[in-house]
């Protein structure tokens, strides 16, 4: 049953319908297991590979979201290269490993927000500066949060004449070398965007700056019929919700999840309880992945919350809610250190706890 469902999930896949309405005829379609994490580095990438085939692969995982962000080798603006980044023969290794088990690859570069952490700028606005939404807003030498200047991460400016030329070259290399047909451009925890500031978008609609660049993505990776992925939190509102700054918006973002084209689809994340805001993302027309992170309690939650929807749901609506995915927020290194019993990290061995209920899940549930 489950090399049933992979081989109708590949062929969704490379037909390029994610994210698009799902007419009865299609209700069929397989249900999406995903997997996020970083990309690894070139001393692991054989070990990751294995990891692949041997786990990800074989236990019905069917989708995989690597982190590359600046740890790939550039050829349009080679100075936007991390160290030690990732070569064009070793990310054909991952794809063809991919394609042996049927995994589809989602590539990452977090575009927008997530430009810098903690004390350390990311390449983009190390070497364009002219970039950054809030320039008068300087790095700590020792990052602390909260700040007065409520820097979490440095964004972007979504309104700067040149940002999209150099972003948008970026994103065509990277989808080119992974040959894929879908692209997560991040966009999570914004806290700055149309700062007062800012010459170009100061006193501008927030929402309305946040989806007008939703829709460049989008529009961009249209031309070549690749589809956009985003995390879903700054579509939510957090301060009446309950859900806070981190899992929902406190700067005006929501609205714009009435504004964002509808084939952009949503990964909604939450890691304490399973919040049931993939009925309200469903609701607006958009489809939606349920996001979990490191308790295997809720990852089970999540997994049947999910299934609820699907089961429980019209047609249209059930063709919204595509599956579910684990997300992991250490290196692939450390995680794997903890699989295979090599490490006895806490926060890793979380993670590897949450995973393996996923695949418990799976197994129980899927054969």
């Amino acid at each position: 049953m489950r090399k049933m469902i992979l081989i109708l999930w590949m062929s969704v896949l490379y037909t390029g319908v994610w994210g698009q309405s799902v007419t009865n005829d299609t209700l069929a379609m397989p249900t999406l297991y995903g997997f996020a994490i970083a990309a690894p580095t070139p001393d692991r990438l054989d070990e990751f590979i294995s990891f692949m085939e041997e786990e990800l692969g074989p236990n019905g995982i069917n989708t995989l979201v690597l982190r590359v962000d600046y740890n790939y080798s550039y050829e349009s603006y080679p100075k936007l290269r991390n160290e030690d980044p990732l070569t064009k023969a070793q990310i054909k290794k991952l794809v063809k490993s991919a394609q042996s088990q049927n995994i589809a690859l989602v590539p990452q570069i977090n575009l927008l927000g997530h430009q810098s952490w903690a004390s350390g700028l990311e390449k983009l606005l190390q070497e364009y500066p002219e970039f950054d939404e809030t320039p008068h807003v300087k790095m700590p030498k020792k990052y602390e949060w909260p700040n007065e200047d409520s820097l979490y991460c440095k964004s972007y400016c979504t309104l700067h004449p040149q940002v999209h030329e150099v972003v948008f070259a970026l994103v065509d290399e990277i989808m080119e070398v992974f040959e894929a047909s879908a692209f997560h451009a991040g966009m999570d925890e914004v806290f700055y965007i149309g700062d007062d500031q800012c010459l170009r978008c100061g006193g501008q609609d927030k929402a309305e700056l946040y989806a007008a660049e939703v829709g460049r993505i989008r529009d961009h990776l249209a031309t070549s019929d690749r589809k956009l992925w985003i995390w879903g939190d700054r579509l939510l509102e957090g301060k009446t919700s309950g859900l806070g700054m981190w899992e929902g918006s406190y700067n005006s973002t929501e609205a714009a999840v009435d504004l964002i084209p509808k084939d952009v689809v949503i990964c909604d994340w939450h890691y304490d309880v399973a919040e049931p805001t993939p009925a309200l993302f469903a609701t607006k027309g958009l489809s939606v992945i349920s996001c979990f992170w490191n308790k295997a309690m809720v990852t089970t939650a999540h997994m049947e919350m999910m299934g609820f929807f699907q089961e429980n749901s019209n047609p249209r609506m059930r063709s919204r809610y595509l599956g579910t995915m684990q997300t992991v927020w250490s290196p692939a290194g450390s995680f794997l250190d903890a699989y295979y019993g090599k490490s006895t990290n806490q926060s890793a061995m979380d993670q590897v706890a949450s995973f393996k209920a996923m695949i418990n899940y799976l197994g129980q549930n899927e054969k």
